[in-house]
């Protein structure tokens, strides 16, 4: 428990995870952003935040997909319940990406804007 309140009040090489209204707005407001869903095709065709790059955490080039991103850029997960886009997240950081954002209560706590059966 105490490495996830590190992550929330720290920078550099953590994951930082935000609740809904902060990771929106930063999102917004990075204009270097990018938005990952790390879920399921199912999952993310079911719902998912609107304008959203699908990699899956469970997809076996999962690793391959995120060494090809640029590391200058900044990066906001999420999916279900913030658990696996956590664990995305660190798997970033520890391939030196710098600026990794969490939604942490996923989609399930998100009030932003979804949209679905695209």
């Amino acid at each position: 428990m105490a490495g996830l309140f590190s992550s929330m009040f720290t920078t550099g090489n953590k994951v930082i995870n935000l609740d809904s209204q902060s990771f929106e707005e930063q999102f917004k407001n990075d204009n270097n952003a990018v938005l990952i869903d790390v879920r399921t095709k199912a999952e993310n065709t079911d719902e998912r935040i609107p304008n959203s790059k699908l990699i899956d955490i469970m997809d076996p080039q999962f690793n391959e997909k995120i060494e090809a991103l640029d590391k200058s850029k900044s990066y906001f997960l999420y999916c279900r319940s913030g658990n696996r886009s956590y664990h995305a997240g660190r798997a970033m950081v520890n391939k030196g990406f710098e600026k990794v954002y969490n939604l942490a209560d996923g989609i399930i706590g998100w009030h932003g804007e979804v949209e679905s059966g695209y």
